[in-house]
């Protein structure tokens, strides 16, 4: 009798090991099955969501064919615990096994803000404050010139303050370098006297050819104990950087004392006027050797340069001339364009008759 319920309790086990075998097979097939999405998915596993949220979520949006399976995949891999905040871009018919393994990769959609060469901190900040996906409020704006311009990635609920880190730190790494490599013979002495040179630089010409012809021009000027005479740095003295002058600089504003105003004072401003991009950092490093110490518009939308005043004021006179054609081009476009609206009015009352 004995051996008959030992046998009966040995083929109970045998039964229940297979069906339990069985069970485990069909969850793992599961698992690693093509999953029910259709079409790729974008979803966002929010700050501090539990595994719990993460499945019912997936479930209803019809990523993961079985919660139960997914969740317990995930704590017996220990995956449950590094679940990351994010947004994540998931395939169509992505596996459960795949999704909890980019789920713990981290976010892999990426957002970015661009800073361009030459914006203020101030616009910089204006930017992030823009984002909305954001979070952390900026206390106060960086001091000018300490950002470096390039793109930032980020991710939906990155703090702002901590992109703000990074744009410091980079720039500071690459005015450390660019100090170090600097030409020794600069009129400079200290690391931000190169940031302001490099700022002004910055802000005199869009063009990367001609940074280093620019730089030489101020520093040329500074060897000869010239004032700077910029606009750049007179409108940063009117607006504090705070967005465009949107209008022209006034005699008044010129002839006006500033500490920005290098019309009036001698050297370099007390600060940076903008935060300038690598290329003017290392063109104000290490600036050309020329013999110029002028230079202004030419029409093309670069600059013409002289050595001497005389050549200067020829170029000045060639650019009032461009700028003279320019108005009377614009006039004559206005009153052509003029025209042509009373002509279309009169002819809509004549067809309206």
């Amino acid at each position: 009798m004995m051996r008959h319920v030992a046998a009966n309790a040995l083929t109970f086990l045998i039964l229940g090991l297979v069906v339990l075998f069985g069970i485990v097979t069909w969850a793992q097939s599961q698992y690693r099955a093509r999953g029910p999405l259709q079409e790729p998915l974008q979803f966002e596993v929010a700050r501090g969501a539990t595994l719990t949220d993460v499945t019912r979520e997936l479930e209803a949006k019809g990523a993961i064919s079985d919660p139960r399976i997914f969740r317990i995949a995930a704590r017996y891999t220990d995956m449950d615990a590094g679940l990351r905040f994010g947004e994540y871009d998931i395939p169509a018919h992505a596996s459960m096994q795949e999704i909890l393994e980019l789920l713990n990769e981290g976010a892999n959609v990426l957002r970015q803000i661009v800073v361009p060469e030459g914006w203020t901190s101030w616009q910089v900040v204006e930017a992030l404050n823009a984002r909305e996906e954001l979070t952390g409020e900026i206390a106060e704006v960086p001091p000018e010139g300490t950002l470096a311009p390039a793109g930032y990635d980020y991710q939906k609920g990155d703090d702002r303050n901590d992109i703000l880190a990074r744009m410091e730190a980079r720039q500071q790494e690459i005015l450390v370098t660019a100090w170090a490599g600097r030409d020794k013979a600069l009129p400079l002495k200290s690391p931000e006297e190169l940031l302001t040179l490099a700022s002004i630089v910055e802000k005199e010409t869009g063009l990367a050819e001609e940074r280093p012809r620019v730089a030489a021009v101020f520093v040329n000027r500074l060897n000869r104990g010239m004032r700077l005479q910029t606009d750049p740095t007179v409108i940063y003295g009117i607006t504090g950087g705070e967005g465009p002058l949107g209008r022209g600089l006034k005699a008044s504003e010129l002839a006006t004392a500033t500490p920005y105003n290098t019309y009036v004072i001698e050297g370099l401003p007390p600060g940076p006027i903008a935060n300038p991009g690598p290329e003017a950092i290392a063109a104000a490093a290490n600036p050309p050797a020329t013999e110029e110490f002028y230079f202004v518009a030419d029409g093309t939308g670069g600059h013409a340069f002289a050595a001497t005043l005389e050549q200067h004021n020829a170029n000045v006179a060639a650019w009032r001339r461009i700028e003279a054609q320019r108005a009377l081009e614009a006039e004559a476009a206005a009153a052509e364009a003029e025209a042509a609206g009373e002509g279309a009015a009169v002819e809509g009352e004549v067809v309206g008759q």
